[in-house]
């Protein structure tokens, strides 16, 4: 029902769908009320950093665990809307298995305990993405191979809770270069054995290569470049050919990394056939810009500095930088905000901050709200699923 409902819309606007990174609670609202507000479906698709369950302590969103995540979003889309999805689950998705150096069948295990959370509250996308493997680099039928085992797990789970799930599955890292199609025909020509072997539905979803990375507040990938990339068939070459292989298997392709892309690069994917893309940290980074703007345009600076700082001070933006960087402190900050605004000194500053700004009329929940909305409009608008206003 799921996998019809979604093919049927896609097919109707000719549009892309949307998958939403829950950044914070105000990206939370903004994407359940745009969902209802013009009736159109989209992912909410929930890392397991962001929202994880109990057991794993909860994620860095709102310190939510899967439960009290799943439970909030259903209560707030009262037109059911949203679908709940799991992005990257996999074995060393997590911090913890990481940090415990966990080997390969206690990763698949705690793993499969994360899905079973997934299931269990709810959610109707699981993301099999077994890509990461923090102690070597297997080749693609190892990595095949783990797949097929999640995939049945959670499929024989959801059907013990009786609850429908569809799937999406990758197989590698993003690199910001393209796929070949020799291997994505490979891949999905073994998935599909197994699936007609095992009884079980096919995955609705495939994670291809598209040439899409995302690094400090901009994408690096080949997607948008107007320079040929040495070595690579360009992105509006290579992905019809990628699309056409979907196509013929009937799974449709889904885009990670989409952030930062220019309005045409985005009016491309529709036009491509690219059935569905994923945003997060431009949203994440479009709510603390929000922030920091609001506050110093009100004369609050001394609040502005204190929370740029705790954004600085949390590290979280060493992943997202190049190499040779020129980004400033600020520009660090600007990046790791969302990871910090749960934390209990960022919550106090924000109260104090919305006293003050309330005597100007100002609700600076609201207005941030509003701050992401725009930005996620941006992507609605471009990939046809909403009518651009």
């Amino acid at each position: 029902m799921i996998h019809q409902r979604l093919e049927a819309f896609i097919s109707k606007r000719r549009c892309t769908l949307l998958g939403v990174g829950p950044m914070s609670v105000n990206c939370v609202d903004a994407t359940v009320e745009l969902a209802n507000e013009y009736e159109v479906p989209i992912l909410m698709i929930a890392s397991r950093r962001q929202i994880d369950s109990a057991e794993f302590g909860g994620g860095y969103v709102n310190n939510w665990t899967t439960e009290d995540f799943a439970r909030y979003v259903t209560d707030k889309d009262k037109k059911g809307k949203i679908l709940l999805a799991r992005d990257h689950g996999g074995p060393w998705q997590s911090i913890k298995e990481k940090e415990e150096g966990l080997g390969l069948r206690r990763a698949m295990d705690s793993a499969k305990s994360s899905y079973r959370a997934d299931i269990a509250a709810g959610f109707q996308v699981l993301h099999i993405d077994p890509s990461i493997d923090i102690h070597g680099s297997p080749d693609v039928d190892e990595v095949l191979d783990r797949v097929f085992d999640l995939y049945e797990f959670c499929w024989s789970q959801a059907q013990q809770a009786g609850q429908e799930v569809i799937f999406e599955v990758g197989t590698e890292e993003q690199s910001g270069s393209t796929n070949s199609q020799e291997e994505l025909d490979y891949t999905l020509n073994a998935i599909k054995k197994f699936c007609a072997k095992n009884k079980i539905p096919q995955p609705t979803f495939v994670v291809i290569q598209c040439g899409t990375r995302v690094m400090e507040m901009r994408n690096v990938g080949s997607f948008d470049s107007p320079i040929r990339v040495a070595n690579e068939i360009p992105a509006e070459i290579q992905l019809p050919k990628m699309i056409e292989i979907c196509n013929r298997h009937g799974i449709f392709m889904k885009e990670h990394n989409t952030d930062y892309l220019s309005d045409e690069g985005l009016q491309w994917h529709p036009r491509l056939g690219i059935h569905a893309a994923n945003v997060a940290p431009e949203f994440g980074v479009a709510e603390t810009n929000a922030l920091v703007n609001v506050l110093e345009a009100n004369g609050l600076t001394q609040l502005a500095d204190r929370f740029l700082e705790i954004a600085y001070d949390s590290n979280k933006w060493d992943k997202w930088m190049l190499k040779n960087t020129a980004a400033t402190d600020r520009d660090r900050s600007l990046i790791a905000g969302h990871y910090v605004f749960s934390r209990p000194e960022v919550e106090v500053l924000k109260s104090e901050a919305a006293q003050e700004l309330e005597r100007k009329g100002i609700h600076l929940e609201e207005h941030l709200k509003q701050q992401v909305k725009q930005s996620i409009l941006r992507y609605l608008s471009n990939f046809r699923v909403v009518r651009a206003a």
